[in-house]
Parts: structure tokens; sequence; C-alpha cells
């Protein structure tokens, strides 16, 4: 199924039904009191979590979402059936918000959260409802009330204990693989990841954590070069980032460069996502003549503790692993 991360959609409550004017009929009753029942309530439009969802896919393909209208009320006191609730399934993730206003609704990141976004209208009252001791043939009942119609921006934001950030080409795919079961397309070419794969990882202790590859960042991403924005919000809710660099690219002259580009584009986006903890990560390892680089990187970053690792052939994962694995159980 293709990856979709926004969609615009329109939802409409029910309207209640009409209440009933009527008056009783039997035989050898004459004149019979009113007895008109109250139309029923309109359905409600209801967001809920669904686990099993990973994409707002279906809500491209359609764009308006109708519950059920409540039905008039009838004689004989009898009530109007309630419409049919209207229920939205999203991903956990999901950022509703109102789409002509921008205003935030409701952030759905909890398994089978229910929200109701739309109230259908209430049913119209019989005449039944207005008979009174000055009043006892009341001839008029009341219509229901409209229900809601509204527009809605859905916004789907990964929810990943971890994400790894870096340039494209950097592997992040390859690691991906390595470290969960997750089995991205993987080429050496840039933007081989088009959308964000999300992995689950079983470490040798501890709960298992899930794993977001972003695709690939360049300079101005915070702009929208490149992939840009539309992939930096996926990383607003990971607790932990690995800063993912190419060994092999390293530029000996300048061997932060790549490390401070990155930075400087989460740091452009959001100041939160800046202030990220973050575990460097060296990859390549098992291209020919990187030890040099690895060692100039890591002069520049005395202070820092940097992992180096190869994802191709697993040397240094499981390490990665297991401190991912303790910086998680200490949040």
């Amino acid at each position: 199924m293709k990856f979709v991360d926004e969609a615009i959609i329109t939802v409409s409550s029910g309207n209640g039904g009409p209440g009933c004017t009527s008056f009783r009929r039997e035989r050898y009753i004459e004149f019979g009191g009113p007895d008109g029942g109250d139309g029923g309530n309109g359905g409600d439009v209801i967001l809920r979590v669904d686990p099993g969802q990973r994409t707002l896919y279906e809500y491209r393909r359609q764009k308006l979402f109708n519950a059920k209208n409540g039905a008039s009320g009838l004689g004989k006191q009898k009530h109007g059936r309630n419409g049919s609730h209207k229920f939205l399934d999203l991903p956990p993730g999901t950022l509703v918000s109102d789409a002509d206003t921008l205003e935030p609704i409701i952030d759905l990141t909890l398994e089978h959260t229910e929200h109701l976004v739309a109230k259908g209208g209430q049913g119209g009252r019989g005449n039944k409802r207005f008979a009174s001791a000055t009043n006892r043939a009341p001839r008029y009942s009341q219509p229901g009330i409209p229900g809601i119609e509204m527009r809605l921006k859905l916004e789907l934001k990964l929810l990943a204990d971890v994400g790894i950030v870096g340039l494209p080409n950097a592997g992040k795919s390859t690691l991906i693989s390595a470290i969960s079961s997750a089995r991205p397309k993987i080429a050496d070419y840039p933007f081989t990841t088009l959308t964000p794969t999300l992995g689950m990882v079983e470490p040798p202790f501890g709960e298992p954590f899930a794993v977001a590859d972003i695709p690939g960042l360049i300079e101005g991403a915070h702009e929208g070069i490149g992939l840009g924005i539309k992939f930096l919000k996926h990383i607003e809710r990971t607790g932990l980032l690995i800063h993912l660099i190419d060994a092999g690219g390293i530029d000996p002259e300048n061997p932060l460069e790549s490390f401070n580009l990155i930075n400087n584009e989460l740091a452009m986006y959001s100041k939160k996502l800046a202030q990220k903890a973050q575990i460097v990560v060296l990859n390549k390892l098992d291209l020919t003549g990187v030890e040099n680089r690895v060692d100039e990187f890591k002069a520049a970053l005395p202070n820092l503790k940097i992992l180096a690792i190869s994802a191709v052939t697993g040397q240094g994962v499981k390490p990665l692993v297991k401190m991912l694995a303790s910086k998680l159980q200490k949040e």
C-alpha cells in the first residue's frame, strides 16, 4: 500500500429527524389526543485509532464521510430510529486539525482511542410533547437539528522510539534492516528511501522498541528542499536519534561537515529536535581506507562517544542495539 501521510477530508454528522404531528385515531374515539413521536438523533462522526493502519492512503481516495440522519418520528408516540454513527479508523500518530483554521483538534497517539469529532443533530420533538392543560391538541412539532459539517486535516507522524537521520546514502535503510525485521528498498544512490520505514527491534534486554528510518535530509530540508519538511515531522515524536554518517564520505579537510549540516537542519526546523539526545554512528567500516577518516572525525569531537559500525557486515551493530536499549530504559 502506498505511504500517504497527509489528507484533507470532509465529515458530516447526521441531521436529527423531525418530530411527528399526529393524533390518536381509534374506533369510538372521535377526538384522540396528540401522539406524535420524537425524531431520531443524527449519527455522530467518531475518530478511532486502529493499530493495524500505517497510512492515510484510503483518505486520499475518499474525501467525504457522512453519518446517517435520524428518522422521522411516527404516530402512536413512536420514536424515530437514531442515525448510525460513522467511524473513521486512523493510524496511531495521526494529528487531526480543522482544515480551515488549522486549529488542532486531537492527537491520536493511544491505541484504541476514540474521539467524537462531530455530534449528530438532536431529533425534533413530536406534538405529544407540546400538549398542556391549555393546549390539548397542538398541531405542530419540531424539525430536527441539522448535523455538523467540517473539513479535517489529517497528518500522520510516525510513532517511533528511535529515529535514524543522516544524509542520503548514509546507510539508514541497511541499518534498519540489520537491527529489525523491516526490509526497506536498498540501493547505492541518493533518495532510495522515499517513505519512512518503521521496524521493531528486539534487544537482548528490555522492551522491544520501534525504529524509524527517515528519508535522507539535505541542506535546505527545513525549507522543503529535497524531501524536506515532509519527513522531518516524523522524528518529532522520537525519544532518541541515531545520527548516521557515511564514514567513507568524511572530508579530511572538514570532517564535521555532514554532521553539522544535519544538526543545522534539525535546529532550523525545530529547537526541540535539535535538543533530542543523539547517538552518533559512523557507518561503512567495511570500506577500505576509512579507518583514518573515522579517527579524524573522532578527534574533531573528543568529548563525544562515537560508535563505528558496518551495517552490511554487522560489525558493531550489536553494541549499538544494546546502547539504544540502555538509553531507552533510562527515559
